[in-house]
């Protein structure tokens, strides 16, 4: 529990809570709505119970609420009223929020809890598209800014992987309705950003194809012996930091050499590192600038 992160700054609480600095401090001065502590140098520190108090009341405001009346309501009156109006179109957000404070409190109960209240009314995939997506991204963005550690954000990308995990072991059970083609999943070598990559095995096996998952760091001479497969071969990789954006062109070429000497086969890359090359010299190597475009092919 001593690494739990007790105190933020308000840069902090503007990017957990979408609420710009500026307005907390009116809320703070006009509405009394949270006391934080002052450092030394008189600059503003907030504890943990200050953060969920702002997530849930710009929960509220984003409800309709107006900040005048939730500002006279006590903590627990102010739990009670999100609990209260936490619809089917609304969970969405509360979500997000308890799987950042679960995050930030390392508290595996409450991810376990909000994902078994999301899972009574949503299909795992509504989940990871409406919830995890949204989640990830603003993750992405908090680790940026240095607002969250990296042990905050392998924790909950490693809960999540474990689900996407259980979810994949349950359609691999599932005889393929599908034969045209089968797919082949791998990330390059050093490469070991895979949630992407295992969500798209997700969906590729939800599709009714056949498909493969290779994971990380995999050279490519390792490759070739996968064309014995299927006639009709798909690799599917996710380029996150490596083949570095200048590499991607000699990468391409390499695969075609080590994979399409015998029989040509299709190349479809996703990632932040491809979406910066060069368009792609072959009918074949096709380029995705997100999941939701690689989808609509299957």
């Amino acid at each position: 529990m001593n690494n739990i992160k007790q105190n933020f700054s308000i840069k902090d609480l503007e990017n957990l809570c979408g609420v710009k600095a500026h307005t907390i401090r009116i809320w703070e001065k006009r509405y009394n709505l949270l006391a934080p502590e002052r450092t030394e140098t008189n600059i503003r520190t907030y504890n943990l119970e200050s953060l969920q108090k702002l997530l849930n009341v710009t929960y509220l405001v984003n409800s309709g609420y107006k900040i005048s009346r939730v500002s006279k309501l006590n903590d627990n009156e102010i739990n009670e009223y999100v609990r209260r109006i936490v619809s089917d179109n609304s969970t969405k957000s509360q979500a997000i929020n308890s799987f950042k404070i679960s995050m930030l409190n390392y508290d595996l109960e409450l991810f376990l809890g909000t994902f078994e209240m999301l899972s009574e009314k949503r299909t795992f995939r509504q989940i990871f598209a409406e919830v995890f997506i949204p989640l990830l991204t603003e993750i992405g963005l908090l680790w940026q800014t240095n607002t969250i550690s990296p042990s905050h954000e392998h924790f909950v990308t490693n809960l999540i992987k474990q689900k996407l995990m259980i979810n994949i072991e349950r359609l691999q059970y599932v005889k393929a309705s599908k034969n045209d083609k089968a797919f082949i999943l791998y990330l390059p070598e050093n490469e070991i950003h895979e949630l992407g990559l295992l969500y798209i095995n997700y969906e590729i096996l939800l599709n009714g194809y056949k498909a493969i998952y290779l994971g990380s760091s995999i050279p490519l001479d390792s490759l070739p012996n996968m064309l014995t497969f299927h006639e009709n071969t798909v690799f599917v990789s996710y380029f996150t930091i490596k083949p570095e954006k200048e590499r991607i062109t000699e990468y391409l070429h390499d695969f075609d050499t080590h994979i399409c000497k015998t029989r040509e086969s299709e190349l479809w890359v996703l990632g932040k590192q491809v979406m910066h090359a060069p368009p792609p010299t072959s009918s074949k190597h096709r380029f995705f600038s997100s999941i939701a475009d690689l989808l609509k092919e299957l």
